[in-house]
């Protein structure tokens, strides 16, 4: 399932590409509230940790296997909410902002320690910040924070980047796609937190 394969130009396989039809469906999903987003993540997510394991990203493999977990918690979260009402989007206190990024600062430190002493990875650095990061986006997203968009714009950039190093093309433009996403994810969570406000 991961002979390579020609689209559009870009040098690809079957399953890296099912990932990213699957990955883009959930973020559309996202974006509109719908709670099936969790389905196609879960889906997505299990695919992707075949083509990052492929790639030797296994801080971003190992990521996938966490975003499962989150997905299951986030579905429930967004159909019960705090007593059993669905979440609507709202935004961080300046507290849990702090805590956001104290919680990705530390994430970094041990992932990044992780992988540049047992794992075989080359961006040991570069993995671990993003993990980190997207751990903290997952966890915003799955409470309905408008701050997980900030988070997935940012760390969706570095991504293009680190996917093009490492050659899996296509997911470094899903990840383009993404930060163009994650801005209309933005807006949309901004206007609809204002309004529950």
């Amino acid at each position: 399932m991961n002979e390579p394969l020609i689209l559009a130009g870009l040098t690809t396989s079957p399953l890296e590409l099912i990932s990213f039809l699957l990955a883009v469906t959930t973020v559309v999903l996202n974006i509109r509230q719908k709670h099936w987003a969790w389905l196609f993540s879960i889906a997505s997510s299990a695919t992707y940790a075949v083509v990052f394991y492929d790639a030797r990203l296994y801080g971003d493999m190992g990521l996938q296997f966490v975003f499962i977990a989150a997905s299951v918690w986030g579905w429930y979260q967004w159909l019960h909410g705090s007593g059993n009402a669905p979440l609507v989007p709202s935004f961080l206190k300046p507290s849990g902002r702090a805590w956001s990024l104290a919680a990705w600062l530390a994430g970094f430190v041990l992932l990044s320690t992780f992988l540049d002493n047992f794992t075989d990875t080359d961006v040991p650095h570069a993995d671990g910040f993003l993990t980190a990061g997207s751990l903290v986006g997952q966890l915003l997203l799955a409470k309905k924070k408008v701050e997980n968009w900030h988070v997935w714009i940012a760390v969706d950039i570095l991504y293009v980047g680190l996917y093009l190093y490492k050659g899996l093309v296509l997911t470094a433009v899903l990840y383009g796609i993404f930060v163009l996403l994650a801005i209309a994810g933005l807006r949309t969570w901004q206007a609809a937190a204002r309004k529950a406000a």
